[in-house]
């Protein structure tokens, strides 16, 4: 199941949906019709846990039931697409999780355990908001991950643990300022501008995403491809990834793990390639789809 959090044109109000039939259907509508509530929000659809996930199951059922009712569905078109959760809880993402981003980057050095670094809730754009360029950066670059919510408190979690503790998973831009990040070891400034966290374009449910560790996934700079890589080259597995966060910190449902970026990333390359304002990025993951940003000067 492919689950979005949506805003009809001229409303400010977030809407929880889900994709059947090439269309958006509007969850909550579909739910009153059917007789039972559903939470407002990703994040607290989750919390709820699989007593929720049925009622959402049942309420696309009746939609699939009623499909003249145009109060239960919308093109996409007609919406504006928000992040799958706009304010997570923890996002915690992975460095140096693909071997060949490790072998593009010179300076790295092969992890014995992972490794990882914090973006923050206000960074969060959805798919389609611009991602803005601020003044203290000339080398604004890109990366692609795959990410997984957690669906489920995990605390010193084991690996057979982790599976069966997920809600799903989407795509995250790592959008990074590189010479903010390396002027002084400054990662969590250069990760943390707003805009620097697109999320989306949905949360593919952890039960329709299975294989986690044979996707591939890519970024398209202006239409052109500038990563090309497939999950198949993580360094550290999905589950000792979770498992070894969790013996440090407890995981809750909604928190976000980003698993690392592939090779290609702009400040690897030769010559050096960074976004500049104008240009769109367009980021792809196989199972979930494609997330696409403009860039803007501040």
């Amino acid at each position: 199941m492919k689950l979005y959090t949506f805003q009809k044109r001229g409303e400010t109000t977030d809407r929880l949906g889900a994709e059947q039939g090439g269309r958006l259907i509007d969850l909550a509508q579909a739910a009153r019709l059917a007789g039972g509530g559903l939470p407002s929000t990703l994040i607290d659809l989750i919390r709820a846990g699989e007593t929720a996930m049925k009622r959402v199951r049942q309420a696309l059922e009746l939609a699939q039931a009623n499909p003249a009712d145009a109060t239960l569905s919308f093109a996409f078109e007609e919406v504006r697409l928000r992040a799958p959760i706009p304010r997570p809880g923890k996002i915690l993402c992975s460095g140096i999780n693909y071997h060949g981003h490790f072998q593009e980057n010179p300076n790295a050095k092969m992890p014995t355990e992972p490794f990882f670094f914090s973006k923050v809730p206000t960074a969060v754009i959805g798919s389609g908001d611009p991602i803005v360029r601020p003044a203290m950066t000339q080398q604004l670059d890109y990366e692609v991950e795959l990410a997984v919510v957690i669906g489920q408190t995990l605390s010193r979690a084991s690996e057979a643990e982790v599976a069966g503790s997920l809600a799903g998973f989407t795509i995250l831009h790592d959008v990074s300022a590189r010479d903010v990040q390396f002027k002084d070891s400054q990662i969590t400034l250069g990760k943390n501008f707003d805009s620097f966290c697109p999320l989306g374009p949905c949360l593919v449910t952890a039960d329709e995403f299975r294989d986690p560790q044979r996707r591939k996934l890519r970024t398209f700079l202006n239409g052109e491809i500038v990563q090309d890589g497939s999950t198949e080259d993580w360094v550290f597995t999905l589950p000792r990834l979770i498992s070894f966060l969790s013996q440090v910190m407890t995981l809750e449902p909604g928190d976000l793990v980003s698993t690392g970026t592939p090779a290609g990333v702009g400040f690897f390359r030769k010559p050096q390639l960074f976004l500049d304002a104008g240009d769109r990025v367009m980021l792809e993951i196989e199972g979930i789809g494609r997330l696409e940003n403009p860039v803007v000067d501040a």
